[in-house]
């Protein structure tokens, strides 16, 4: 079969959306940084990073340039990795297990990957040789390893093409390390330790700074790059691995590259900002009904839409109740879940 080619208005429909959605994303992260307990003009927000990146010298007062520069801004670009990253992470493993209920949270990745890190924050494993990233990436890996061992054990076949059974193992999995999570922190973390990890661990972006932006933005960036390069892979497993083998795809390679990827990604983000659900699985659907189903275009669909919801959430998370801060996930529960069931109640209206 031959595939359409795109006629000169839909491919300028195309880059009409993707430049409003660019646009879209440039101006949350302003609203970002310029909304908080303490608004600041957006004049002052540019006179600082003019200051900061070009050597100019605006005349700005130090505690605004302080906040937009050593909270705000990197905030903001932490909170538009991390949303681009799980979402490419949830439309990376709906495609590979060829199940719409896929997303990192929901495989235990980010379970595993938050006890990893509580594990070398509270227990001190590594003996302060491993960073919180490295061991969030260990607990990531172990975890969907684990989950993937449970559902071949069940019997649903070889590696990743047990995919109903994944998602079983996953839910099991992911209670599974929660509890050990909270054991970790209820054994060994005094009660300082035990309010700031529980924050945490419902997602928290108060704790950001540069040096979280030096990690966050490369891994991110590669990590999307790895997966936007097996796009067409991701097209073909869509019909199944069986079929993606017989259209030359080499399997195990794929499946191996993509999950270290979407293990990466989540990981790092966890040992930032906690475990943050529902953006790995409602995103994507969102992306597919703007987009499409095709990879090419739903993977950098995915991003843009993760970033931007996940800076707006973060956003909310500052103003919705005065003189406090919700962890943002809470913010992005109470909205994915509607969001989610709108999804659903729509595609069944569409069958």
């Amino acid at each position: 079969m031959i595939a359409a080619i795109p006629t000169a208005s839909v491919r300028g429909r195309r880059v009409a959306l993707a430049i409003g959605a660019a646009i879209l994303l440039l101006v949350t992260i302003a609203a970002g940084v310029c909304i908080g307990e303490t608004p600041i003009p957006p004049g002052v927000v540019f006179a600082t990073i003019s200051n900061k990146f070009f050597g100019t010298e605006f005349p700005v007062a130090p505690i605004q340039a302080g906040i937009v520069w050593n909270y705000r801004l990197t905030r903001v670009i932490v909170a538009a990795c991390c949303g681009a990253s799980l979402a490419v992470c949830g439309a990376v493993l709906q495609a590979l297990l060829r199940n719409a209920l896929a997303d990192p949270y929901l495989l235990g990745i980010s379970s595993g990957a938050s006890a990893g890190a509580v594990s070398v924050l509270v227990l001190g494993v590594g003996s302060g040789l491993l960073s919180l990233s490295v061991g969030a990436f260990a607990g990531a890996l172990l975890a969907f390893g684990l989950v993937t061992l449970l559902a071949r054990a069940a019997g649903g076949g070889v590696g990743l093409q047990a995919t109903g059974l994944i998602i079983l193992s996953g839910i099991a999995g992911s209670q599974l390390f929660n509890a050990l999570t909270s054991f970790i922190i209820a054994r060994s973390a005094n009660a300082e330790q035990a309010r700031g990890v529980m924050f945490w661990l419902m997602g928290n972006m108060s704790g950001v700074r540069w040096p979280d932006v030096g990690l966050a933005v490369p891994v991110a960036a590669v990590g999307v790059l790895i997966c936007i390069w097996h796009m067409r892979a991701l097209d073909a497993f869509t019909f199944g691995a069986d079929s993606a083998a017989s259209l030359g795809v080499p399997v195990q390679r794929v499946q191996a590259v993509l999950i270290g990827a979407t293990s990466m990604m989540t990981a790092a983000m966890v040992s930032m900002v906690g475990a943050i659900g529902f953006v790995g699985l409602v995103i994507p659907h969102a992306a597919r009904f703007i987009v499409g189903v095709r990879h090419a275009r739903l993977l950098p669909a995915s991003a843009l839409t993760g970033a931007i919801f996940l800076v707006a959430a973060d956003v909310v998370s500052r103003i919705v109740i005065p003189n406090q801060v919700l962890p943002i996930g809470v913010i992005t529960a109470l909205v994915g879940a509607p969001g989610f069931a709108v999804i659903l109640l729509r595609a069944r209206r569409m069958r």
